[in-house]
């Protein structure tokens, strides 16, 4: 079984239309890197739909992009420096087809006025293997015996005070 490593990867970018593939790119090798193959087009397809939108509607370009995952859930943000976008007026669109490709979103406002728009992808549980049955070790033929009972008093020292010897005790 895989233990999972926590990760995090941040990046800076300036939205043009060149750099949507880049970014595109850029998180797809991560994700593969992280060995979560399985959620590179949810999660890069996702990205790039706020991209596109941030690139059309935004007047500030700049834009952060960050990964999280924990080991059962890959957390995407991306945020919007721009005030004056409203992710309920310019990007419903977007974010009507980030609901449908993720398993959760969300969208807040920091206290420097940017917006931050995330959404989660659960990783997919592994198809399990049925396991094939082992032929049975040959078993320990011989039985081991339980050592002899002697009387207490021949351990402890015989009656009239001396030790015996350590043939009498053996026998």
């Amino acid at each position: 079984m895989k233990t999972a490593v926590p990760r995090y990867y941040h990046l800076d970018v300036e939205v043009t239309p060149e750099r949507v593939g880049q970014v595109r790119r850029i998180l797809s090798a991560h994700l593969r890197f992280w060995d979560l193959e399985t959620l590179v087009g949810p999660v890069c397809h996702s990205a790039e739909l706020l991209l596109h939108a941030i690139e059309e509607h935004a007047t500030d370009k700049n834009t952060s992009i960050e990964m999280w995952w924990n080991g059962q859930h890959l957390i995407a943000a991306v945020g919007a420096n721009d005030r004056e976008m409203r992710p309920d007026r310019e990007l419903r669109p977007c974010l009507t087809r980030i609901a449908a490709l993720s398993d959760g979103w969300g969208c807040c406002s920091t206290a420097t006025g940017s917006t931050v728009i995330w959404f989660t992808q659960r990783a997919p549980v592994d198809q399990s293997v049925p396991l094939v049955p082992t032929v049975p070790e040959p078993a320990l033929r011989e039985v081991l015996q339980v050592p002899r009972e002697m009387p207490v008093a021949v351990l402890v020292g015989s009656p009239g005070g001396e030790a015996p010897d350590a043939c009498e005790a053996a026998r």
